[in-house]
């Protein structure tokens, strides 16, 4: 009897443990669900690794990205899978919007710059100044750009605010007078097509770039960058935590992109 009573408790702690298991890995597979929905239909989290959106975007800011503004793609799923082409509930973006695509050369690896160019304009740099359709775009020169190198040396950076013609403003380095960026076009927008353009307009490989970029096709576009939830400056490495509320931009977390 007693070994009857033994036998029994051993398969129902065996039952238990087996029935425990599957709720963990049904709790596991339901989350990655969840977490796969999200970034595919709402929002994706992106790091900014360059400085060619500076200084609307700064090198170490994290953001999100909603994946519904532009309708969905085969570049809202991860990995770009080919499981149908076009847009599904596209909406066009905005002139001024700041946008996450697929890298049109490779269809792979994510950029993010300001959508200049509709479909149909002409584009234009001249001796540094935007033309959109053969108008200038308005620009005003406002406080520099302060900048601290990796030796501590002090930057000014000449900055501007540009105002798009439907009204969007937003501020652009300018680095050098009459680099080679600086007198280029003009680029006629092909229909489903986007011109994108970084902020830094001299430290920024974009749609003036035809070999790099180039024209953006509507189905590349990712999703609209929205806010900035996180942001560092590089200064703490991951060890050194004691270094971390120094290293955090603290006036930058929940930052409207814009």
């Amino acid at each position: 009897m007693a070994k009857s009573w033994k036998v029994t408790m051993s398969e129902n702690a065996r039952k238990l443990r087996g029935s425990s298991l599957s709720e963990n890995v049904r709790t596991i597979i339901y989350a990655l669900l969840i977490a796969i929905v999200i970034r595919a239909l709402l929002f994706q989290p992106f790091f900014i690794p360059s400085s060619s959106m500076e200084s609307s975007l700064l090198i170490g800011d994290y953001l999100f990205v909603s994946k519904y503004s532009y309708g969905y793609s085969r570049h809202s799923l991860p990995f770009s899978p080919p499981l149908f082409s076009g847009r599904i509930a596209g909406v066009q973006p905005e002139r001024g919007d700041i946008a996450v695509f697929k890298q049109p050369t490779d269809n792979r690896t994510d950029f993010i710059k300001r959508v200049v160019g509709l479909p149909g304009d002409r584009i234009e740099m001249r001796s540094g100044v935007l033309y959109i359709n053969d108008r200038e775009v308005p620009r005003m020169r406002v406080d520099d750009f302060i900048e601290n190198d990796a030796f501590g040396n002090v930057r000014r950076v000449p900055r501007y605010k540009e105002t798009l013609p439907n009204g969007v403003t937003y501020l652009t380095l300018d680095r050098m007078r009459d680099s080679m960026w600086d007198n280029v076009g003009p680029y006629q927008v092909p229909e489903g097509h986007y011109f994108m353009m970084g902020d830094n307009r001299d430290n920024s490989s974009d749609s003036r770039v035809a070999e790099s970029v180039g024209y953006v096709p509507f189905e590349n576009l990712v999703g609209k960058a929205e806010i900035i939830f996180f942001s560092a400056d590089g200064s703490a490495a991951l060890w050194q935590v004691w270094k971390w509320p120094s290293a955090i931009r603290w006036d930058r977390i929940g930052k409207w992109v814009e």
